[in-house]
């Protein structure tokens, strides 16, 4: 804020006249959005003087009135068990009510109050918590036990409290990432009394396929890491790892199952290289399709080009330009503007969807790299198939020959590495897989260069034919975009552990030797492969240690239990069409 006088005094004269004003109000809508231009302009206007000009001492007098330092206290709420849970909250000045913003976490309240004293003087009351048993809460110290729809409701409890305090006019909403934003998900679930909207940032829908387990996979090194990383009870992890197939466990956590009961409005932020990339949309698409009054139709979604950290650059080994930031309009101080202050913004009216489209980042003035806006999501596209040769080629065409495949024996004691993609707690983003492509237990396929851009937004799904000598194996499919330099930069994957070929709750273990067609779910992305580059697919048996092993066993891995060497084939024939379904928009899509 001090920053801004110098800044806006164009003439270097000590004084804003009325129009330098009005041009330091603008510039702060534009860079910052209309609810800090709002303050910046109330402030303009109380330092005036009589001829309307604002002097320098004027001003700080102002700067200091604004960050002076606002309540803080500490309180322990009780929940239904009697559990209390320590809560911090500060408050603005004045006597109040005011509207309040709540955020939980279990990544240590004390250490996460940076935002409190913003929203604060911005006039909202601003309450972190520490989830049960972490920090200086009471209870077991079990992630997320407390958050949702079952016998322990803390977040429904504490808002309960907070409705109940002097300070708070009735209107809440809550704020939060990454375990912050899991557990608004499972609150909404709950559909409390008095939550009136949700700012959720990189969360999933579904704990099991979205968090723990990918196509029934585990989810090895971030579970493992995360939960021995933050100290959470070892039960944790075994609980994990005892419940492998969807059960109801999980169902107790799937936010799936409580769309309907949902009635706020919430951003979604999410990365197109995050943990819970795909999660984030779902969310978006249940709560805006499926949701009950006040959620249906009153969602926003935003993808950018991030891993878990939103607007950080680089995203693995690229960096892709104006990505530093959510678009200004999705601003959460905007949002709760209007949704706490009842003040008539517009942000309702803005496009449902804000996305990023990538594209080459070495070319200048290549296509994309760029955002873009859709009133739904996913956008329109031509689901097209690819398909995979016989000459380990990625295609248009559809296979005429017969009885071709391509066969690699994958030994559990020698996995295929994890390089990059969409992690947590180990190397992440678009990072160049050459390394692992040129392995004896990796199939390789690559297009021919492209004779024109091509771009791929929505969601991406392998269908593979394989057969395998083992009762169980796993497809691993790695999809890239080639530069003309050779760089093969992964760009979404999936994998899948094929005794859940058939459902994720009862597996089944596979017959040696019988051809299937498995479907590998690759999440969703957004790019442009430019004229030049080439599209290549690795697939693959493991993808390690972002997943565990498969010990070709049909059981669990264990470090004692029995390991057996998969000998796997791909097909690629014409009754056997390996293929992926690939969502291709615009002037390509109709060419097809």
């Amino acid at each position: 804020m001090r920053a801004l006088f110098p800044k806006a005094d164009g003439d270097r004269d000590g004084v804003l006249s009325t129009t330098e004003q009005v041009q330091a109000v603008e510039h702060v809508k534009r860079t910052y959005g209309e609810q800090w231009a709002r303050q910046i302009e109330g402030m303009l206007s109380g330092a005036a003087a009589a001829d309307q000009t604002v002097s320098t001492e004027a001003w700080l007098k102002q700067v200091a009135d604004a960050t002076r330092p606002v309540e803080m206290k500490t309180e322990k709420i009780a929940m239904r068990d009697g559990v209390r849970l320590a809560t911090d909250i500060c408050l603005p000045p004045g006597s109040g009510p005011f509207p309040v913003i709540l955020a939980r976490t279990p990544y240590n309240r004390v250490k996460h109050n940076e935002s409190a004293p913003g929203f604060a003087r911005a006039g909202y009351a601003f309450v972190n918590q520490d989830m049960r048993g972490r920090y200086e809460s009471e209870g077991e110290n079990l992630p997320f036990i407390g958050c949702g729809w079952g016998q322990h409701q803390d977040g429904v409890d504490t808002i309960e409290w907070i409705k109940k305090q002097p300070w708070c006019n009735g209107s809440i909403a809550t704020i939060g990432g990454s375990a912050g934003g899991i557990t608004q998900n499972l609150l909404a679930g709950a559909a409390p009394v008095g939550l009136k909207a949700q700012y959720i940032l990189v969360a999933p829908t579904d704990m099991y396929s979205d968090a723990s387990y990918i196509g029934s996979a585990f989810r090895k090194a971030d579970v493992e890491n995360w939960t021995a990383g933050n100290k959470f009870d070892p039960k944790a992890l075994a609980i994990h790892r005892a419940h492998p197939s969807y059960d109801d466990y999980w169902r107790a956590n799937d936010t799936h199952t409580r769309f309907a009961l949902m009635n706020v409005p919430a951003v979604n932020v999410g990365g197109w290289f995050d943990m819970f990339a795909q999660g984030t949309i779902d969310q978006f698409i249940g709560r805006q399709h499926q949701g009950g009054e006040g959620s249906k139709g009153t969602q926003k979604l935003i993808m950018g080009p991030w891993q878990h950290a939103i607007g950080k650059m680089p995203a693995g080994e690229l960096t892709f330009p104006d990505a530093n930031r959510v678009p200004a309009k999705y601003d959460p101080v905007r949002w709760f503007e209007h949704y706490l202050g009842g003040v008539h913004n517009g942000v309702e009216k803005e496009p449902a969807v804000a996305y990023y489209v990538m594209g080459d980042t070495s070319t200048p003035g290549a296509p994309g790299n760029e955002w873009r806006y859709a009133n739904d999501w996913p956008i329109p596209a031509k689901e097209t198939p690819v398909y995979l040769t016989a000459e380990k080629k990625v295609a248009l065409q559809a296979p005429e020959q017969a009885g071709s495949f391509h066969e690699y024996t994958f030994d559990p004691t020698n996995p295929c590495p994890t390089i990059g993609g969409q992690n947590l707690t180990i190397a992440r983003g678009p990072m160049d897989q050459r390394k692992v492509e040129g392995r004896d237990d990796a199939v390789v396929f690559t297009s021919e260069p492209l004779d024109k851009p091509v771009e791929v937004t929505g969601r991406v799904w392998a269908k593979i034919f394989i057969s395998s000598s083992a009762a169980d194996t796993d497809l691993s499919v790695r999809i890239c975009d080639v530069y003309p330099d050779g760089r093969s930069m992964l760009i979404t994957e999936g994998i899948q552990r094929l005794r859940y070929r058939k459902s994720r709750e009862k597996p089944e273990v596979l017959t040696p030797g019988q051809i299937e067609e498995v479907t590998v779910d690759c999440w969703s992305t957004s790019l442009i492969f430019n004229t030049g580059h080439r599209v290549r697919v690795m697939i693959t048996s493991s993808n390690f240690p972002r997943f565990d092993v498969n010990p070709g066993t049909g059981e669990p891995w264990s470090e004692e239990g029995e390991k057996v060497k998969q000998t796997n084939r791909i097909y690629c024939d014409a009754e056997h069409p390996s293929r992926l379904i690939v969502p291709v928009v615009g002037k390509t899509a109709d060419a097809e």
